[in-house]
């Protein structure tokens, strides 16, 4: 039967109430038979929910994952050809969204990201969907995800009917985490100043950087100190160039994908699902000789990275979390293998093979 093609759950949809990450209860029919996607990367999370036939209840989705993670699309193309038929959406934010379009899908439920919710609001979204019965339901792996992807997996797992899967994810995530912080928390070795920029080389402008959530949370909880803690208010916001030069870090963090779509030819480092690890460092080198990292104790030590964007939009930061502690405290964490743990993540949790390409740092190849 192909994903399209509407199919029957092993029971009846019943009418259940869901609180989703913002507080508000909201009544779906569930398990849900029809879903739109607010962003095409909630993929990462369905999929890791439905590993045999992650878009069989998918009728619509955002254009945003053939552009910010074209790897990733193509896998998921090859596998199953039949989602270049899906019809698409622009975003919530950009005022795109066809909500005469998303009627029409007649979904049983719309999944946003709470980072959309302003715009969500303001143009009265919720409202005129709840006049055809069409609920919203929120989640969040970007603003707090470090709070918000377990209720998010738990939410997805009851909107799906697979409850005990999510619950199975979510133990796999937190005893990820947790052979990174029992060590910590044994040995409270010192924590280097880390500075993680956000999409480096993206643009000319530097530096986009994370406050005391998404990378900056996870750089604390791997054991480092997040240089833009205490500069950056929210979850995202930008250092400039005198700032990380005065902080002197002794560790530097990028974020990278392939955004080629965005930002042809661009200075971005590369990394992803199988990507080109040379290129990826000979691109992470280049960054590396900007102005703001002018003698900076990162870059005379080598002790300079990159890392899988995607990684602040989905729910498997736990990766991330023990590559960054791998890289914070190689003596310490010299037995944990990330890569291991994202390849059990694959093999357990999601309908693609693993394909290395996530990370790269300036030592790798001496």
């Amino acid at each position: 039967m192909g994903f399209l093609v509407s199919a029957v759950w092993p029971a009846l949809a019943d009418k259940i109430t869901i609180k989703d990450v913002t507080g508000r209860s909201v009544e779906v029919n569930a398990p849900v038979n029809h879903m739109i996607l607010g962003e095409g990367r909630q993929i990462y999370f369905l999929a890791a929910l439905d590993k045999e036939a992650p878009f069989e209840h998918v009728v619509g989705w955002r254009d945003d994952l053939p552009k910010a993670d074209p790897e990733s699309y193509a896998a998921y193309l090859a596998k199953y050809p039949d989602i270049a038929k899906l019809p698409t959406f622009g975003g919530m934010k950009d005022g795109t969204f066809d909500i005469e379009q998303a009627v029409a899908l007649k979904p049983d439920v719309i999944l946003m990201n709470v980072d959309a919710k302003t715009a969500t609001e303001e143009a009265g979204y919720i409202e005129k969907l709840g006049k055809v019965g069409i609920p919203l339901v929120y989640v969040d792996f970007r603003e707090k995800p470090m709070e918000n992807t377990e209720p998010s997996m738990r939410i997805m797992g009851q909107l799906m009917g697979k409850e005990s899967v999510a619950e199975d994810f979510i133990k796999f995530r937190a005893d990820s985490i947790k052979r990174v912080t029992d060590v910590l928390d044994k040995n409270n070795p010192a924590k280097p100043v880390v500075f993680v920029e956000r999409a480096g080389g993206y643009s000319d402008d530097c530096c986009m950087s994370f406050g005391d959530e998404n990378f900056g949370k996870m750089v604390e909880i791997a054991g480092g100190k997040n240089m833009a803690k205490d500069i950056i208010p929210g979850t995202f916001g930008t250092v400039n160039p005198e700032q990380i030069i005065a902080s002197n870090p002794e560790q530097i963090i990028i974020t990278g994908g392939n955004w080629d779509k965005y930002v042809p030819g661009g200075a971005w480092v590369g990394v992803g699902y199988g990507s080109d690890l040379k290129e990826a460092h000979r691109k992470l080198e280049a960054l590396t000789k900007r102005p703001a990292f002018t003698g900076v104790k990162a870059v005379e030590d080598k002790n300079v990275h990159a890392i899988w964007h995607q990684f602040y939009n989905n729910p498997y930061q736990f990766v991330a979390i023990q590559e960054i502690a791998k890289w914070l405290h190689p003596d310490l964490f010299a037995d944990l293998d990330p890569e291991a743990t994202f390849k059990e993540l694959h093999a357990r949790f999601l309908p693609l093979e693993y394909k290395p390409g996530y990370f790269v740092s300036l030592k790798d190849g001496q």
